[in-house]
């Protein structure tokens, strides 16, 4: 094998002693904002790439497996979302995928860091799409935990595309018992929430563990489920919660592909009935994981994950 080329390397630690390394060809924005470290650069492996205090946040050639996946369980697990609420979502790729839901009426975008939006909407247009001019999508400005406190609104689902909690962020907030409740409140009869939840990979599943338990005791029902994110190098997790509508493997493969063709306008690449099925059939090892978590994450409890 050839040695690799010289040039700008980053390497994103999973655990102290295991690591992936992405090879830059060039930046396009590096910046320090009110919030984070943000860069976007292109790679010569994922094509332009989204990374945010030294994390890979999204990639150009395997971003449409996160959010297509982050976001139509749940959508089509609704019976009929009108008003969705995305916690984060700078890229603008998660109101895309939510916009291709023929029922939504609104998609509000609540995201902290506006110099994020700006960039990627200037630099990142195929994550977008054009989503943010469009009349159904509005975009907030601010910190979504304060949005949530303070707001009279209710919605049918609601989407956490947060960055995961990294000390000394402001993230860990977002993901504690305290503020998985007043969420609920958020929520109208039948609203589902779905939340990206982490690694799944064995090397960081307690923090993904503590998570799950930590929803458990939020919600009735909560799903876990996992895609391989090829830029991440790990099965990515997320979290659907809700109430009886929150049965995902009671929906058959061909259950799915029939709601797609009725609610869904536009190409899907990565999800349909059969990937459904393969996403929440979750390996025996790792139920037995998740059951015996009894930690909960708490505003005096928080837990990181790692970088």
């Amino acid at each position: 094998m050839a040695s690799p080329d010289k040039g700008v390397w980053m390497t994103e630690w999973l655990t102290p002693h295991e690591s992936h390394s992405h090879h830059f060809k060039q930046f396009i924005v590096q910046t320090e904002t009110r919030f984070q470290k943000a860069q976007v650069a292109d790679t010569h492996s994922f094509g332009r790439c989204l990374v945010l205090d030294g994390e890979m946040q999204s990639a150009q050639n395997d971003e449409f497996i996160y959010h297509e996946s982050l976001v139509h369980p749940a959508l089509l697990m609704h019976p009929r979302p009108r008003q969705v609420l995305i916690m984060g979502g700078g890229e603008g790729a998660t109101t895309r995928e939510v916009l291709k839901h023929r029922s939504v009426e609104k998609c509000l975008m609540v995201d902290i860091d506006a110099e994020v939006v700006r960039f990627c909407k200037q630099h990142m247009p195929s994550w977008h799409q054009g989503s943010f001019q469009n009349p159904r999508s509005q975009v907030l400005i601010g910190d979504a935990r304060k949005f949530v406190e303070k707001t009279e609104n209710t919605f049918d689902v609601i989407i956490s595309d947060l960055p995961t909690p990294n000390e000394p962020g402001p993230a860990y907030k977002l993901y504690t018992l305290e503020f998985y409740r007043k969420l609920l409140k958020r929520l109208n009869p039948d609203g589902l929430l779905v939340v990206q939840a982490g690694s799944g990979s064995l090397l960081q599943i307690k923090q993904h563990a503590v998570l799950h338990n930590t929803l458990k005791h939020s919600f009735r029902n909560v799903a876990p489920y996992y895609a391989y994110i090829p830029s991440f190098d790990v099965p990515w997790a997320f979290v659907v919660c809700g109430g009886e509508n929150c049965r995902p493997l009671e929906l058959s493969p061909k259950r799915i592909d029939t709601l797609i063709r009725e609610r869904i306008k536009g190409p899907l690449s990565f999800y349909d009935g059969l990937c459904h099925a393969g996403l929440f059939g979750t390996p025996k090892h790792i139920r037995k994981l998740l059951n015996k978590e009894k930690r909960l994450i708490t505003n005096h409890h928080p837990i990181y994950f790692y970088k």
